[in-house]
């Protein structure tokens, strides 16, 4: 009779955990379709108005955009291939690292001088973190 019991709350178990990875999904496809929305609205806006923006508005969208298309990325990542396919620290800081490298050297002249430090002090941790790693 145990064993039944014990074969059911597995079963049961399994059920709910389905469930919970079902809902996790829909709450992930509806964030994705907002992150998509929004970055279909600021791309449209730009595409309109960046004539009229001031200089530190367009860095600021753009560095929005770049959040989002990083965002979808990632969720479109969980959604296909589960929560944790690639989920590799080192890689992800390295990845994080040349990123953010690019957008410093690109963007550096138009920060505001607190953000710039503070950019510059997560790349100083992240190259430390990947030096640790490796």
């Amino acid at each position: 009779m145990s064993d039944f019991n014990s074969k059911e709350n597995k079963s049961l178990k399994n059920i709910k955990n389905e469930d919970r990875i079902c809902n996790e999904n829909k709450r992930r496809l509806e964030q994705l379709e907002n992150l998509v929305e929004a970055y279909t609205r600021t791309k449209r806006h730009l595409e309109q108005h960046a004539d009229i923006a001031s200089e530190e508005q367009l860095n600021r969208a753009k560095e929005l955009q770049n959040i989002r298309e990083q965002e979808i990325e990632h969720l479109e990542d969980i959604i296909a291939y589960g929560e944790h396919a690639n989920n590799d620290p080192l890689e992800n800081t390295k990845k994080n690292y040349e990123y953010t490298q690019g957008y410093l050297n690109n963007n550096a002249d138009n920060m505001d001088y607190e953000t710039l430090e503070k950019t510059k002090e997560k790349q100083k941790h992240r190259k430390e973190q990947i030096d640790f790693l490796e």
